[in-house]
């Protein structure tokens, strides 16, 4: 913690109420963020996922599917987002065989006046809840983890990159 006085809560409004932040006076700038997931599983429930032989169907199309059609609901489901006309939305699955998971990345685009963070990280856990849901019937244990900002860029604040980011006291998880 800094030794200055507490920053203003950009959501909370004098009198202490919850408000929308007024983005009307910020420039359009393009923007970005990359969010990942992690899904891990047993051994024998990623083969199962990546053999296609799971009763529910292929666990990767419909999790892309979820991930990006959550990324455009982000403001009906996050307090007090700024609905946003996204450009892009990606979602890429990644089986990690030795660490018997799957890592997932979401990658979010727009022109606009505020960032997409929120949507990048809706897509990546929405994607990872849905490999559970496709999955839980062969193995309840899965973990969803490592929820998280990759990368983002435009607007006032700049860039970040976990990467190259990390906060004080903590080392990067390389899992």
């Amino acid at each position: 913690m800094s030794g200055g006085p507490p920053a203003r809560l950009t959501h909370l409004d004098a009198e202490g109420r919850a408000v929308m932040v007024d983005v009307s006076d910020k420039p359009v700038t393009r923007r970005e963020a990359r969010a990942a997931a992690r899904v891990m599983m047993q051994p024998e429930t990623l083969q199962q996922i990546l053999r296609g032989d799971t009763k529910k169907g292929d666990v990767f199309a419909a999790a892309r599917i979820a991930g990006i059609m959550a990324s455009k609901r982000t403001s009906d489901l996050i307090p007090l987002c700024h609905p946003l006309p996204i450009s892009s939305v990606s979602v890429e699955m990644a089986p990690n065989v030795e660490g018997a998971g799957v890592e997932i990345e979401a990658t979010v685009r727009t022109t606009g006046q505020t960032g997409v963070e929120m949507e990048a990280l809706v897509a990546a856990s929405v994607a990872a809840l849905t490999i559970y849901d496709m999955c839980k019937g062969m193995d309840r244990g899965m973990r969803i983890e490592a929820i998280r900002v990759l990368h983002k860029s435009g607007g006032a604040s700049g860039t970040y990159d976990e990467a190259s980011d990390q906060p004080a006291g903590q080392a990067k998880d390389t899992r």
